[in-house]
């Protein structure tokens, strides 16, 4: 799954698998890892690889994160391309297709997501703006948010994949580690109650995190780029911070099992996004 920022990619995905499995923000550049959503049934197994939004970086996060796009798109055997029908299909898709599908072997679908936000007679323009892009097998209009059109995307997939034996066992919705997930969780929530350049400096890690009996303990830094955004995300008196925990807990103890004690501390690591060994210590 391929696409310039913001086009629902991660939601797309999350309702493929049936499960969440990428965190969702109104934000761009939500996703920053490539993720692995599995779907499993009887007949089929399919391994939904989620992207980062590829774009021209002006930071070295940026760079990397292109790369992370490059490196998931080779070796698959399906790219889908997602593109905003509302925002309109642009100049900004026309670069994607060039960089990451129009190169590709393998068969190529673009679902034209977000026609739930597109009066009827509108939908079809968007269609004839993706076809434009380029050589697709498919085009399928959908809204990752109201399932429309994802069953008739998810049978074209399928259509299109090898024979071969199942990569993960039944049960798996993601080769996420755990940690990982948990992480991405709290960030979410802290892009949830944040706005302007916070979100975009918001990271998260799990520094521990153990199971004593029936709750889980965990211990996580957010770390931001300025002293400014430090204070906005602890809040008066701790208020912000207080509430990215508490609906990171409501998440986190359904898919644990568990009751959760989490720690939230804010830690400064000034420009984070340029700066090679901060990208490095932060797990990109």
């Amino acid at each position: 799954m391929v696409g310039r920022p913001n086009t629902g990619k991660s939601t797309l995905v999350n309702a493929l698998v049936g499960h969440k499995v990428a965190i969702v923000s109104d934000k761009p550049q939500t996703t920053r890892r490539g993720i692995r959503g599995i779907l499993s049934t009887d007949e089929h197994q399919v391994v939904f690889a989620d992207t980062p939004g590829f774009h021209k970086p002006r930071t070295l996060l940026g760079e990397r994160l292109n790369r992370v796009v490059s490196a998931a798109v080779e070796g698959v055997d399906v790219v889908v391309q997602v593109v905003d029908a509302a925002a309109g299909v642009g100049r900004g898709d026309a670069f994607v297709f060039a960089r990451q599908v129009g190169t590709s072997a393998v068969p190529r679908i673009c679902a034209v997501n977000k026609v739930d936000r597109l009066r009827r007679p509108d939908v079809l323009p968007q269609l004839a703006a993706a076809a434009e892009l380029g050589g697709f097998d498919e085009i399928v209009p959908v809204s990752a948010r109201t399932g429309a059109g994802v069953g008739v995307l998810r049978e074209l997939i399928v259509d299109r994949l090898p024979e071969g034996p199942p990569l993960y066992p039944p049960d798996e919705v993601t080769d996420q580690a755990i940690e990982l997930r948990v992480a991405e969780i709290v960030r979410e929530k802290a892009l949830e109650l944040t706005r302007e350049e916070v979100p975009h400096s918001v990271a998260v890690v799990v520094e521990e995190m153990g199971r004593e009996g029936d709750l889980t303990r965990i211990h996580a830094v957010v770390a931001v780029e300025r002293e400014s955004q430090k204070g906005i995300v602890i809040g008066r008196g701790g208020v912000m911070l207080r509430e990215i925990g508490t609906r990171a807990r409501h998440e986190l103890e359904p898919l644990l099992g568990t009751r959760v004690f989490l720690e939230l501390r804010v830690r400064v690591e000034r420009e984070w996004q340029r700066d090679p060994r901060a990208l490095d210590r932060l797990g990109f």
